[in-house]
């Protein structure tokens, strides 16, 4: 099992729904985590509506700080385009996927950012050997 984690700026949206992604599709392959470098402390009520029409209970995450998986060893970091604002921790791969933050978008739009997300996701998967 490889450790991912997805990382942004307030770990409320993008961040949990790839977090979310992976534990859908990255079962007995991935242990996937998320973070922010400024935790919100709250997982955005449109995200949480989001994953639900993806069969996802997103109310069982948390909104967590980078600082809590520093001792934690990653085969990929993944930052959704928080730029540099994102936080920093090592990994053997590390990715930006430069995805709009969703936070005040309109519910559609918020649901195409989902599934932007839903594909990368999987093609990550695709691309992590076991």
């Amino acid at each position: 099992m490889k450790n991912i984690i997805f990382l942004c700026i307030e770990n409320s949206n993008r961040s949990q729904m790839a977090e979310a992604f992976a534990h859908l599709y990255g079962k007995n392959k991935v242990n996937p985590y998320s973070a922010g470098s400024q935790p919100l402390g709250k997982i955005n009520p449109k995200a949480i509506e989001a994953m639900k029409t993806f069969g996802y209970d997103l109310t069982k995450h948390q909104s967590k700080s980078v600082n809590d998986f520093r001792n934690i060893p990653f085969e990929y970091i993944i930052t959704m385009g928080c730029g540099d604002q994102c936080p920093y921790i090592p990994a053997k791969y590390r990715e930006d996927w430069n995805i709009p933050d969703p936070k005040n978008m309109e519910m559609k739009d918020f649901i195409t950012i989902c599934k932007i997300i839903e594909v990368d996701v999987k093609l990550l998967l695709d691309k992590i050997k076991d």
